[in-house]
Order: C-alpha cells, then structure tokens, then sequence
C-alpha cells in the first residue's frame, strides 16, 4: 500500500464519484478505478458499492476512511513541522553570554530573534569564557557570546566587536573629577580589581600586557568572576579596573568611567559554536548577532562624534 492509494480512495470517498475524483487528482479515470481496486484486493474488504450514480461507502470503508484520512492529516502536520525546525521556526536554542554582552550587541539580537522566531524558546546562560567552552563542548549550550581568543579547532568564532577599555574608578577617586582621558602610568601605584585569567584569558592577558607596556604591573587586589562584580568592587572602592568600553551602560551609583590617554588595548567579542552543530536556530541566531554588532558599533560612532563635537564647544576660545 502507498500514499497514493490512500489519496486515491480519499478522493472518491470525498466526491461520491470515480469521475470527478479523477478530475480533482488531475488523471484520467481507468487508472484511478485500478488503484482503487488494487487497494480493496490487499485489503481484502470491498470499500464501495459502485452504481450508475456514482460511489458510496460501504461500511468498512466508512471505518477505513476515517483511518486513512488521519494519516494523511498526520503527514501534513509533519511536513510543516520538519520544514518549520529546517527554516528554524520551532524548537529551542541555548545561549551563553559574558556579562559584558548584555550591554552592546545580546538585547537587540534577541528582540530581532523573538520577533522573526517566534515558535523558538530561547534559554539565557551567564557564563565566562571558560564556561562557555565546557557547556559546548558537552552539548548542554548551542551558541555563546565571548571573549577572543578561543583556543579549540572544534569551535567556530565569529567576530562580532573590538572594543577599546576604559578605566572604571569610584566616583571619590581624584581622576573621577575631571571628563578627560586620564594617564593610567600615572596610577601604577593604585590597587586593581580583574577577572582571573582562567575565566577570560584574553581580557586579563591584554590589561597585563598593556600596564607593562607603561612600565607598571598592576597590583591586584582583588578577583571577581562576573564583571558586574567588578563594578560592585570598584564602586566600594577596592580598586580601579580596566572594562570593555560598552560596560559603560552598566550605570552603578559610586562608578564612573574615564577613557584612557595612552592607546587603550582592544578586546574582541565573538560569537561561539561547535563546526559539528546540527542546532538549525543558530546560524540564525549568529545573524541576529551579526547585525545588531552593525547597528551597535554605528549608534557608539555617533555618540562619540556628538562628544567631541560638545567637548570641542566647550574648549573654544
């Protein structure tokens, strides 16, 4: 038995007539009386009583019809579902963030996600680098936001930010009072707050590098592994800290930021996913990523025109 019997005996069933169910499948009439009969021979059961006026059912084929007509049913719902999980319209997708995407490029990619994917249920995981890595490689994460450098050939990194550092200080601190970049050469005797090196490599190894480029090694005094904590710590004055500059919509009362005088470091933003991801959601979702790190990096070139224009306003003579 194939899907075009069912089809077949569906369509006569349906229009009372071997004729105008030839017509409705577009065939010819003999071929379809054949299939129909073929049908009732490997069932061994006669499906219609045929007349002159047409074809009604017999009982067994009333029972047969209800039957068959659920299967097809059945097959058309799991077309849509099969072909709606292909173009990533259902399902569920795992994402992993660092602290510092919640505040540039993760709010508006899930706003564009959410609304061109509805039917996915997307779960949200704050997690370092590090952890970031473990989750995919076990499978427990589909695609992560994080910090370059990624060190697994099994893993894709798609770069979606550079961003410059600036310097977090408490509000009390003496380079909190004046808006220019400040000299960090000038504060190598201050107290630091950093992300251990186990769980960013890439951001603890370039704040490092760029303090002994100006001659210094920072005195760190304390660790923190989120870098809302850091803000928290250098908010209660435990030290300064050098952030990627979007933290800086991480308002805290007790904080401020000051670009730095010296060529501030870089850090990039990517990201995450396994080569072998079978996830059909996350190339979507790294779309998403994509152009809102487009929209993103626009709308900060913007506002940095807009302060240099005030500051230049400002320093006229």
């Amino acid at each position: 038995m194939e899907l075009r019997h069912l089809r077949y005996f569906i369509a006569v069933a349906e229009t009372g007539s071997f004729l105008q169910a030839a017509q409705r499948l577009h065939i010819s009439q003999p071929p379809l009386s054949t299939q129909v009969k073929d049908l009732e021979l490997e069932l061994g059961v006669r499906l219609f009583e045929r007349t002159n006026r047409g074809a009604t059912l017999t009982p067994a084929g009333g029972a047969f019809y209800a039957e068959a007509r659920a299967i097809l049913s059945r097959l058309e719902h799991a077309c849509i579902a099969a072909q709606r999980f292909d173009r990533a319209d259902q399902g569920s997708i795992d994402v992993g963030f660092v602290s510092t995407a919640d505040y540039s490029v993760l709010p508006p990619a899930l706003k564009r996600f959410r609304a061109s994917h509805p039917g996915v249920e997307v779960q949200l995981h704050e997690l370092t680098t590090d952890a970031q890595m473990r989750e995919l490689s076990s499978d427990r994460l589909d695609v992560g936001i994080a910090l370059w450098p990624i060190d697994d050939d099994g893993t894709i990194f798609v770069p979606l930010l550079k961003e410059r550092l600036v310097l977090a200080v408490p509000t009390g601190h003496a380079v909190a009072r004046t808006k220019q970049p400040v000299s960090l050469a000038t504060l190598s005797g201050e107290r630091f707050v950093m992300v251990p090196r186990p769980l960013a490599p890439g951001l603890h190894d370039t704040t490092i590098a760029y303090c002994q480029s100006l001659g210094f090694v920072p005195q760190i005094h304390q660790y923190a592994k989120q870098m809302q904590t850091v803000i928290s710590l250098v908010s209660s004055e435990f030290g300064l800290a050098l952030v990627p500059e979007s933290l800086q919509h991480l308002k805290r009362t007790g904080v401020c930021y000051r670009p730095l005088r010296e060529d501030s470091p870089i850090v990039e933003l990517g990201a995450i996913y396994r080569k072998l991801c079978q996830n059909p959601a996350v190339p979507r979702f790294v779309e998403m990523l994509r152009a809102a790190s487009v929209t993103y990096e626009a709308q900060q070139t913007r506002l940095s025109a807009g302060r240099n224009r005030r500051s230049a306003s400002r320093t006229w003579p």
